[in-house]
């Protein structure tokens, strides 16, 4: 790369880093448009106090939890995995495998329980996947998941609580 394209991309990569977070900003929590409505609706001092730091910081502002920090990545028992904000069910047990990303991952969601949107925030294109009940941020899907669906609806453990099936 030539001194000159080099400095172009230092300084395309300059203005990205402050971009993409002020053009997340701009647009509103979540990117959501103003005609979304949901069950749920807390202000964020409400969400602070309901939720724990790490799970304010994902659910109510798209953050990532680092891989393999996740209790709920080496959760095997049967039962439900449901949103930390809301607790509506979202994943049965049956459907999660071990994609080998570190985080909690699942072929496919209950009915009705999520809502999906584009999210370019990284500067890809990529499909972000959110509670339909509270608009809570979970994680993202992509299409290199195994049968029956093949997706992988990459999960954001600290987004979700479970709960053992009763025997």
């Amino acid at each position: 790369m030539s001194a000159v394209n080099r400095r172009s991309f230092v300084n395309l990569a300059a203005v990205a880093v402050v971009a993409v977070p002020a053009a997340r900003v701009l647009s509103g929590p979540h990117g959501k448009a103003a005609t979304e409505r949901f069950e749920v609706t807390l202000t964020d001092a409400q969400w602070h106090a309901k939720l724990s730091p790490a799970a304010f910081e994902v659910l109510r502002r798209e953050d990532t939890e680092r891989a393999f920090t996740s209790p709920l990545n080496d959760e095997h028992r049967r039962g439900t995995f449901a949103c930390a904000g809301c607790a509506l069910p979202l994943f049965a047990s049956t459907t999660k495998f071990d994609s080998g990303t570190g985080w909690p991952s699942f072929y496919a969601p209950l009915t009705n329980a999520i809502r999906t949107r584009n999210d370019g925030s990284l500067g890809i294109s990529r499909t972000e996947v959110h509670c339909c009940r509270c608009s809570g941020h979970l994680g993202h899907v992509f299409d290199d998941g195994p049968r029956p669906t093949g997706l992988r609806y990459c999960m954001n453990g600290v987004a979700m609580t479970f709960a053992p099936a009763k025997a």
